[in-house]
């Protein structure tokens, strides 16, 4: 039995300005717009034959909106955890803990925020580099186990545009 382990790290979709009628970061929704393109985004995943056991994702609202559509448009349904180790300034130490505690499962997605995701993403494939998303972004990074041993290897990186482009 191989304990290697799929991990997908994307990007929260397009969401409302920071400002005056969102004072508190926290709590700033998807745009309609970021909407309907992270469907579009998700369709392309099911193209790709994406299949997630479980859904890690920052509490933030637009984080967890992003986990929210990624769940309900793939064949596997998985169940969405919300954990702060996702949340913006959260460390690296903290996200592998929370990793650890899904372990058992196969193929796990983390639904986080710029520039985190792109620092996790360079610390799980061993570059000093951060990997940068935009917005909808995902990739697929394949680890020999949790926690990591060593360096994973970058399976694919999709912009928001190629995987709409699939679905």
């Amino acid at each position: 039995m191989t304990d290697e382990k799929r991990v997908y790290l994307v990007r929260h979709a397009i969401a409302a300005e920071r400002g005056e009628a969102f004072p508190d970061d926290r709590k700033r929704p998807l745009t309609e717009k970021g909407i309907t393109r992270f469907r579009q985004i998700v369709a392309g995943l099911t193209e790709l034959d994406v299949e997630i056991d479980v859904v890690l994702t920052s509490p933030f609202v637009r984080a967890r909106q992003t986990a929210d559509i990624l769940v309900n448009g793939l064949r596997s349904s998985p169940r969405v955890v919300e954990t702060v180790a996702l949340a913006p300034g959260a460390s690296y130490q903290s996200i592998l803990d929370e990793l650890s505690v899904v372990s058992d499962q196969e193929s796990i997605a983390l639904v986080g925020h710029e520039p985190g995701i792109g620092e996790l993403a360079g610390r799980l494939i061993g570059s000093r580099h951060p990997v940068p998303f935009k917005k909808g972004a995902v990739c697929r990074i394949d680890l020999d186990g949790l926690p990591p041993a060593g360096p994973g290897r970058l399976i694919w990186f999709a912009t928001p545009r190629i995987l709409r482009g699939l679905g």
